[in-house]
């Protein structure tokens, strides 16, 4: 027996050594290597023992469709994804599966060979999206694919794991922001979403329905078409507890895009994976401004959900987005509460600018017509580096618009399919990197080994103007 799979064995649930046949429990490091699973028995609703437990979870039923898919009815590749959304359902005590209309696939971005073993696993055995499923950003441009400065082993692994998930049906959208294409879930709409900002705009902004997947059950889910029915598919988990005032925040500071990816940061690391509510915002903010929330919360912390009141749709009041109780905690957010948030995205000090990354998330076409206005007719230092990340869609849109030919004209080279904090794509960086993302500014010191200066985009604008870092201190005053 391969060691694999007998580690998964010894982690089987009551319900296997009943049944004398193991519920596998499927993790990275035990779906390398091995090829086929023992099978898996579960009860069906003819059974006698008709409820199964997980540890001290509730009891999950499956529907006759799940159980079918269980026992192979539908093929190997299908049993695999259910056993492991039905052990993810264990896990979190859900009751029951709920139906799934879309997924959004983070498995999709190159991490090492386990990865690529388990998609290739499920192509080879036929297996099929049941949803209409997007893909995350890959490890690979494959719209400008001289930038790749990685090895070859690595870029043919990255390729053949691309190529796994589109021959399961996937759409090759690679971006890390399917919510800026035409077809996005509505309003209370169920679906399976991975990639972390992606999580939190569909919970937040769009008023979506999806739990944080991750690797591995994001597939699983759009296989099935099936997710556990708990966590952030349920109304009560969706309910702030956790209130920030920001109203003694100056107007005039509010008023800026730049304030929004720093107080996300700021909220991410006070509130870990609970639900907050911001108040005394202005109302109808962008949803750039709502993504710059979500994206900076779930880098610092593990927000998958917020409300704005007056901005988010089911924030209309304060007392809608708590369900109606009192907040557990409330902070009153300050500028000086921000400027730290600003400076713990900081870590250079050094003036000399070497590169500006814009775009993490991926850029939107509202984002980049206010980068074309910054810019003007002015060129990039020719000593900076400067790369915006966006998708498919938007550099579509933006090429058709006479926006692509400016930017390389003025220096500015467009990144898609991927990111340049996940993806070795930047040239050399003597000096800084600026950015005007909290996401960015938190993941590249260690993703990259670059020192990095958070500012808003005019700033980086600016900066990537002049060639060295330049800043607007006084937005940052406390009147």
């Amino acid at each position: 027996m391969h060691p694999a799979v007998e580690r998964g064995i010894n982690t089987i649930s009551q319900v296997g050594r009943e049944h004398r046949k193991p519920v596998l429990v499927v993790s990275q490091a035990r779906l390398g290597g091995f090829v086929h699973p023992p099978s898996v028995r579960v009860r069906t609703h003819a059974d006698p023992l008709l409820h199964h437990r997980y540890g001290e979870a509730m009891p999950l039923t499956l529907d006759p469709r799940d159980q079918a898919l269980l026992d192979g009815e539908h093929g190997p590749a299908a049993a695999l994804a259910m056993r492991v959304v039905v052990r993810t359902a264990e896990s979190m005590q859900a009751e029951r599966l709920l139906d799934i209309t879309g997924a959004h696939i983070d498995s999709c971005l190159y991490h090492g060979q386990a990865g690529l073993d388990f998609a290739q696993r499920l192509a080879d055995d036929n297996a099929q999206v049941a949803v209409p499923t997007t893909l995350n950003v890959s490890s690979l441009d494959l719209l400008h694919p001289e930038l790749y400065r990685g090895d070859d082993h690595t870029r043919a692994q990255a390729l053949a794991l691309m190529a796994a998930y589109e021959a399961m049906g996937c759409e090759p959208t690679w971006t890390c922001a399917p919510y800026q294409m035409d077809a996005r879930p509505a309003l209370g709409e169920n679906v399976a979403w991975a990639e972390s900002n992606a999580i939190v705009f569909a919970n937040a902004v769009l008023g979506a329905r999806t739990h944080r997947y991750g690797d591995f059950l994001d597939i699983a889910a759009a296989i099935t078409g099936r997710a556990p029915a708990a966590g952030l598919h349920l109304d009560a988990a969706r309910h702030a507890t956790i209130e920030f005032d920001v109203s003694a925040v100056p107007e005039r500071l509010l008023a800026l895009d730049v304030a929004y990816p720093v107080l996300g940061h700021h909220i991410g690391r006070l509130v870990g994976s609970a639900v907050p509510v911001v108040t005394g915002a202005p109302s109808g903010l962008s949803e750039d401004r709502l993504k710059a929330i979500g994206s900076a919360g779930a880098s610092s912390g593990s927000l998958a959900m917020f409300h704005v009141v007056g901005s988010t749709p089911e924030a209309p009041d304060l007392a809608t987005a708590t369900g109606g109780h009192v907040p557990q905690s409330r902070h009153h957010v300050t500028t000086a509460d921000l400027r730290i948030a600003r400076d713990q995205l900081t870590t250079s000090a050094d003036p000399r600018l070497g590169a500006i990354s814009l775009g993490t998330p991926h850029y939107s076409v509202a984002e980049f017509g206010r980068l074309i206005e910054l810019l003007g007719d002015r060129r990039v230092h020719p000593e900076v580096h400067a790369y915006v990340n966006t998708g498919r869609t938007v550099a579509l849109e933006i090429g058709l618009r006479g926006w692509t030919d400016r930017l390389h004209d003025a220096g500015i080279q467009i990144v898609t399919d991927t990111c340049t904090y996940i993806t070795p794509v930047m040239a050399d960086v003597h000096g800084t990197a600026m950015t005007d993302s909290a996401k960015w500014a938190y993941y590249a010191p260690g993703n990259l080994g670059l020192d990095v200066a958070f500012g808003s985009v005019e700033d980086c604008v600016e900066s990537a103007v002049c060639g060295e870092v330049v800043r607007n201190e006084s937005v940052w005053a406390d009147a």
